[in-house]
């Protein structure tokens, strides 16, 4: 028996754990480029190089997928920004920048950040999908917000606001930037580009002096 036969059910043990990540990738690409109704199981399992019962093993559903896909790429950094968040030290406007721009390099930066639109365009189809979406990121995601926006309020460097409505006007360019880099963004000569971290920098100065008593 030769080196590459030894080898051989440790490099399959391997790619038996690759395999559910490798699956999750090929359904992000695909719900990215062609939405959730008319993305296909079989094109999932195609696109990962393995046969529909392989993918139905892991993901019963492509309910099941799309959750899991969600869960992978946007809850997973949720909830470490959250971590981070809790132990950030400086004013609760530096802080609201800080979770803005984190937030684009973590997600609207990414190719994850077209689920976004894909929620927004499909979720009256699918009220199921935009339960779970609404309960797993858009309610967690708020919360994080709106507990900093409290948090400067409470020490007296926001004035009292209606904190609901701010986290609207917190998370509204957010979304923009990321409706735009899925839509009319790569159709726009460069000149007419956006660059997404100065506009999230002057985005937040202009929330922030909004907000401030001073």
């Amino acid at each position: 028996m030769n080196t590459a036969d030894l080898l051989s059910p440790h490099k399959r043990e391997r790619r038996k754990q690759d395999r559910p990540g490798e699956l999750l990738e090929a359904a992000l690409d695909l719900f990215v480029e062609k939405g959730f109704a008319a993305t296909r199981m079989e094109e999932v399992a195609a696109r990962a190089g393995v046969s529909k019962g392989t993918l139905f093993l892991y993901f019963p559903s492509k309910e099941d997928l799309f959750k899991a896909v969600v869960r992978a790429s946007i809850i997973e950094p949720v909830n470490q920004g959250a971590v981070e968040v809790a132990h950030f030290q400086g004013s609760a406007g530096e802080l609201l920048e800080w979770m803005m721009l984190q937030w684009w390099h973590r997600y609207g930066d990414t190719k994850a950040s077209g689920i976004s639109k894909l929620v927004m365009s499909e979720a009256s189809n699918f009220p199921d999908l935009a339960l779970f979406y609404r309960t797993e990121v858009i309610e967690p995601g708020h919360a994080l917000v709106r507990n900093a926006l409290q948090k400067g309020i409470d020490q007296g460097e926001f004035r009292a606001v209606d904190v609901e409505l701010a986290v609207h006007s917190f998370m509204a360019p957010l979304l923009f930037l990321v409706m735009w880099k899925h839509s009319m963004g790569p159709c726009c000569p460069s000149h007419e580009q956006i660059d997404p971290a100065a506009f999230i920098s002057q985005h937040a100065q202009l929330l922030v002096n909004g907000l401030s008593r001073h």
